[in-house]
């Protein structure tokens, strides 16, 4: 089953994304707080969007999808940015996964958004097989590129020309 996250789902939606960190070999990097998730998709004015995937027989949370709208400046239209997406290794090949992704097509579609877009770590084989199964299909001719904490800051007090 896959529902839409409300507040009560942000310490399960925290943990997820701490075990997705460590699934990812960073789990360093997992910073957020439960305090600012409740921001982000509770706040004055959620910039995010979660769905939860729960085991059909117990009910209890086994994975989550975390996405929120971006733009095609070429298409003219928004599309869904799938930010994280994890099902706990317990409750992995049983449709969970796909699940969560038919659930954000279905939003693409009924809203008219032509674009369901997401990355994936390089060395991740076993969710690139599952993703390309689905019919995705990887776009190779961009490189994505981040600037955070000293970088950031950096270029951030660069006066603009």
């Amino acid at each position: 089953m896959i529902r839409t996250a409300t507040p009560t789902d942000i310490p399960v939606i925290h943990a997820l994304i701490r075990e997705l960190a460590a699934h990812s070999k960073e789990p360093q990097e997992a910073k957020a707080s439960p305090e600012q998730l409740h921001s982000a998709l509770f706040g004055e004015h959620p910039a995010v969007h979660a769905h939860i995937a729960t085991d059909d027989s117990t009910g209890e949370p086994v994975g989550f999808a975390l996405w929120f709208l971006n733009f095609s400046t070429w298409r003219g239209v928004h599309g869904i940015y799938l930010e994280d997406l994890y099902v706990r290794p317990t409750a992995r090949g049983t449709g969970h996964g796909k699940a969560l992704l038919a659930e954000l097509a279905r939003i693409c579609v009924a809203r008219g958004y032509e674009r369901l877009e997401w990355s994936v770590l390089n060395w991740n084989r076993p969710s690139i097989d599952f993703y390309e199964a689905l019919g995705a299909r990887p776009q190779d001719e961009s490189t994505v590129y981040r600037l955070t904490d000293g970088a950031l800051r950096k270029l951030g007090a660069t006066k603009g020309s």
